[in-house]
């Protein structure tokens, strides 16, 4: 009976403290807790600066195992792992950070509930380690997020998790250019299980993460998955729409009825340009990011523009998900037994 396979895909940027640890910790864990099944590691590169691509290729040299791609340039924090994760050809796919904040010892467990019959098991947050401020200001988006979203969102899910084959493959039919794996997951996805942890702190290094890199994050999930702010545009110009009609005739009525002592004055009217003003200038800029991102689906960029490959062997083509080097050895094998007949 041939062994699965398990596939294990490592986003990571500028990395160089955290790849060496992260593979042997990973191959560890299949030694010691899962020796039945076969595995590769897979590394997709975003573009980094230090020496984490001199340590890849090294971990690539000491075990055949061990898969990376290497992207030409930086393409974001989302397209880098979702074009990873379609590059694998395991039975399953685990998708984890390369900082050590989505814990290697999940692994097993995720394992053992795809066994169970799980197509997808995913970790969430119970809790964090990181910045307060920011962990409560996640809560407080989710919470909002779900409220407004047509579909319901996992709350504190990152990513992390194990994907059954037959999900990979929807993922490869989608073709979306501006993959958001939170919201496709629970659009998509079916028989989920998930699994609570504690967020460890980072391991070493420092994140990438900032204000704008959330702020994308947001507005991606938010303009993929809501209609709030087009709602909040139209139902704030009727509003402000009839607030201004009522204090016209209201200004009207008195200007009539008193008019020598009622002096209207530039205030009002300077005040309600510019309030008006900066609302049409805020939903201006929502609206922009509808817009934006209809545009970039429109467009149809490819996910990311791979520079190398290493550890694949010659036949792999790109987005084929087929272990090209795996199917060659098991034909070689067949023909000596053939001629050995």
């Amino acid at each position: 009976m041939q062994m699965k396979k398990i596939s294990v895909m490592i986003p990571c940027y500028n990395e160089e403290e955290n790849v060496v640890p992260m593979s042997r910790a990973i191959a560890d864990i299949f030694r010691e807790q899962l020796p039945e099944y076969d595995y590769e590691l897979l590394f997709i590169d975003n573009d980094s600066r230090d020496a984490t691509r001199t340590l890849l290729r090294q971990i690539c040299a000491e075990n055949p195992r061990v898969r990376v791609i290497f992207n030409a340039k930086n393409f974001g924090q989302f397209n880098s792992p979702y074009h990873g994760m379609l590059q694998t050809s395991g039975d399953c796919t685990i998708g984890m950070c390369c900082d050590f904040q989505d814990p290697v010892e999940l692994i097993p467990q995720y394992v053992k509930e795809w066994e169970n019959g799980y197509k997808i098991v995913i970790g969430v947050k119970t809790g964090s380690k990181e910045n307060m401020i920011v962990y409560r200001l996640r809560s407080m988006y989710y919470k909002l997020l779900q409220k407004f979203s047509s579909i319901e969102l996992i709350e504190h899910f990152t990513g992390s998790g194990l994907y059954d084959h037959e999900f990979i493959e929807v993922l490869r039919q989608l073709k979306d250019p501006m993959p958001f794996l939170r919201g496709i997951v629970a659009e998509f996805g079916y028989g989920i299980k998930k699994i609570p942890y504690e967020q460890p702190a980072r391991r070493a290094g420092k994140t990438h993460n900032n204000w704008y890199t959330l702020y994308d994050a947001a507005m991606l999930s938010v303009t993929t998955y809501t209609k709030v702010g087009m709602r909040i545009a139209t139902f704030s110009g009727i509003a402000c729409g009839f607030v201004s009609t009522v204090a016209a005739i209201v200004y009207l009525v008195l200007k009539l009825l008193f008019w020598e002592q009622f002096a209207a004055g530039m205030a009002p009217i300077l005040i309600g340009m510019f309030f008006l003003g900066s609302v049409q200038l805020f939903f201006l800029g929502f609206l922009g990011e509808y817009i934006s991102s209809m545009n970039q689906r429109i467009i149809n960029r490819p996910l990311v523009i791979e520079q190398e490959r290493i550890n694949f062997g010659d036949q792999d083509k790109i987005n084929s998900g087929i272990d090209s080097l795996h199917s060659e050895k098991v034909r070689e094998l067949n023909e000596q037994g053939m001629d050995e007949k």
